[in-house]
């Protein structure tokens, strides 16, 4: 039988307070909304510093694929020494990456340079969200816990909403160098604001042994599917390299598997799988964040087939990020009457509907742009009727004791989605915006007014922005399927 020892919080009536909560959302908004930049700026970067498009891509979703890969293990890891120490070792991280990204030079080293940083930064973000997602469950209960949810989700969700936006004023105006700065002195600030709360650990296995094998084989499994993902068309999709690289996903996978399903000290415990509301929210979590994919290709699209800047590209965001944090506490209140499966389903469809007004690229310029601003406010509005329903029906079905390792999971479908959405859906935009032959099909379909020299372009988004309307599809039939239609109680 497995021992467990009982970890008392240094203050067991202490109640969250409004400092630690909008500490916790600085440190939230450093990786969404500061990070997250790159989904807008990574073509002004990559020509400031020298580097190809495609590994600048890699720098773009290098951050969330960290995040991802550690988010579980820092989970984990914060129900034992301690939820608070791990969100302030989350802002040294961050003040780290930014650093580093900040000041990376052009030429040779600005590969390794911006790589190192981008991955502190995902480290920051895999240290403070399940860390600080477990102190919102630990701190706050009944409404206050609701409240709490939907402000730290505006740091989540409305971060992203906001990250093209200030990343194209910012990069427009004072250059892109600036937006690091200022993750620095963010990350200060909110590492004051937590400090000095009273600790929150988990209930522990005194036998506990640290999950290395499954940590090495997910990450192997994880970045092989990345690299794919990213470099597969660079490769070549039949080529030896490519089938290698899928090989080695589908290896270690399957190992991955064999490891966590047989080991008590899983940092991945399936187990938690067997409740159908966190599984349906995790992984309509997962399919949902995907869809930022659509940021970097309709971006990409503005800027290299129409000419604009960052800043007007960002600009058409506007609505997004506007939406996101206005309705987002309406998620709030559809969840307490109607229960978390209505607004999940709702807002899905919602995002959806942005989708296919973004895929209409074969209008001209002016039209597009239109469709563009009301798409990215649809894409808000859907997403914020989602998040605090499904990241509150993940958070009311975990154990007291696994919160943490249980929030990571959660939080991991967002990081892993993000970056395997953005891996996937500027895989496909650069290569067949590389190649106009690859999409002439399309022409037999659509008639594309305007410019014609940009026909490539043009036909490589709507492929791929179509290929995240599937993803959110597929999020509905997983929010069908396993959240239950009975109202979510509320105290």
């Amino acid at each position: 039988m497995t021992d467990y020892m009982k970890i008392t919080d240094t203050s067991m009536t202490y109640k969250g307070t409004d400092r630690l909560l909008y500490g916790i959302i600085l440190g939230v908004l450093a990786f969404w909304l500061f990070a997250q930049t790159t989904l807008n700026i990574n073509v002004e970067m990559a020509a400031d510093l020298g580097i190809q498009q495609s590994a600048m891509n890699i720098a773009v979703s290098i951050t969330s694929l960290f995040s991802g890969i550690f988010i579980v293990v820092f989970g984990g890891l914060a129900d034992r020494i301690g939820r608070v120490k791990m969100v302030l070792i989350g802002f040294v991280f961050s003040i780290v990456g930014a650093l580093l990204v900040a000041i990376t030079p052009a030429g040779s080293l600005a590969n390794p340079v911006l790589l190192t940083g981008r991955i502190f930064q995902g480290l920051s973000g895999a240290c403070i969200m399940p860390a600080s997602l477990a102190l919102v469950k630990a701190y706050w209960d009944g409404p206050a816990r609701q409240r709490a949810i939907s402000l730290w989700s505006i740091g989540s969700w409305g971060g992203a909403g906001f990250c093209a936006l200030f990343g194209g004023l910012v990069a427009s105006n004072l250059g892109w160098r600036y937006i690091f700065w200022a993750t620095v002195v963010v990350s200060v600030i909110g590492f004051f604001m937590v400090k000095g709360t009273p600790e929150s650990k988990g209930e522990v296995k005194t036998d506990y042994k640290f999950d290395l094998a499954g940590v090495f084989t997910f990450m192997i499994a994880i970045i092989a599917i990345q690299l794919l993902l990213l470099k597969g068309s660079d490769f070549g999709w039949t080529s030896l390299t490519s089938l290698g690289i899928l090989a080695v996903f589908l290896i270690f996978g399957y190992i991955f598997y064999r490891i966590e399903n047989s080991n008590v000290n899983a940092f991945v415990d399936f187990k938690l799988f067997r409740n159908l509301t966190y599984t349906g929210a995790t992984i309509s979590n997962f399919l949902l964040n995907a869809t930022s994919g659509i940021l970097i290709v309709s971006l990409s699209l503005v800027q290299l087939g129409a000419g604009l800047t960052s800043q007007q590209a960002g600009l058409l965001t506007l609505g997004y990020a506007l939406t996101i944090v206005l309705f987002i506490r309406v998620g709030e209140k559809l969840l307490q009457r109607f229960g978390a499966r209505k607004p999940m389903v709702w807002g899905s469809a919602i995002v959806g509907l942005a989708i296919l007004l973004l895929m209409a690229t074969n209008l001209d310029v002016g039209a597009y742009k239109i469709l563009a601003v009301a798409a990215f406010s649809l894409f808000g509005l859907g997403l914020a009727f989602y998040a605090t329903p499904s990241t509150d029906a993940a958070l009311s079905n975990l154990p007291d004791n696994q919160s943490g390792a249980g929030s990571g999971i959660y939080k991991m479908a967002s990081s892993l989605g993000a970056a395997i959405g953005v891996a996937v859906s500027s895989g496909i935009f650069t290569a067949m915006s590389g190649d106009g032959d690859n999409a002439e099909w399309l022409n037999g379909l659509f008639t594309f007014t305007g410019r014609q020299d940009n026909l490539a372009v043009r036909q490589a988004a709507m492929v791929a922005l179509a290929l995240n309307l599937l993803m959110v599809i597929a999020a509905i039939l997983s929010i069908v399927l396993t959240v239950p239609k009975q109202k979510t109680e509320s105290k």
